[in-house]
Formats: C-alpha cells, structure tokens, sequence
C-alpha cells in the first residue's frame, strides 16, 4: 500500500511563510508527479502547485511568484514553499501523488490526510 504524510502546517500572519512537506511510502515502484490542492471552507478542491519526477512544474495562476513547489526524487518527498501569505490562502492544504506499485500496474492517485493553514490578517 501507500500512504503520503503530511507536515509544515499551521498558524501564520499574513506576510509571512511556511514550508509544507508530504513524504510518500509503501510499495513505491514509480511516482510518477507529486503535487499540493487546497480547499478553502465551502469551496472545491483546487490545485496549488505539482511537480513530476523530472521537475515539470504546474502552478495555479493565484501562487505564482509567491509558492514553490520542489521535489526530492530520493526521498520520495515534495516540498511547497509559501511566501507572502495572505488570508485568503487559508485552506486545507492535501498531498496528491500518482504512484505506480509494480511495473505491470499503471499509476494510480493517492492523497494525504491534508494539513491545514491559516493565515491571519
């Protein structure tokens, strides 16, 4: 099985920064991208910002220029670095990972259990 931990959640003012991690284990033959979407109360899940093992980046238009997405293809982990916080960026914040088990199997999506972030005014 496979599982993504999430961590680097929590409380900051609007300005300030956090960094998220999501460390994916388990039967990891292949991860084939790894990525972060928010959701905010009463809203849909959003993609934030994704990265395939090669370092291909997709990032949403309202975090360019402030977030960035990494990843450590030896750890099995991706990275997202929040500058300039603002309120409304105040959301669950959930690993997504698609992740190939076998070489015969084909890549299927995993998510973590989210971590929220909250951004004070």
């Amino acid at each position: 099985q496979v599982q993504l931990v999430e961590s680097g959640g929590g409380l900051v003012q609007a300005g300030g920064s956090l960094r998220l991690s999501c460390t994916a284990s388990g039967s990891l033959f292949s991860i084939n991208d790894m990525g972060w979407y928010r959701q905010a109360p009463g809203k849909q899940r959003e993609l934030a910002a994704s990265i395939t093992r090669i370092g291909t980046t997709n990032m949403a238009d309202f975090v360019k220029g402030r977030f960035t997405v990494s990843i450590d293809n030896a750890k099995n982990t991706v990275y997202l670095q929040m500058n300039s916080l603002q309120p409304e960026d105040t959301a669950v914040y959930y690993c997504n990972a698609h992740i190939k088990s076998s070489s015969r199997w084909q890549y299927n999506e995993y998510w973590g259990q989210g971590t929220q972030v909250t951004v004070s005014s």
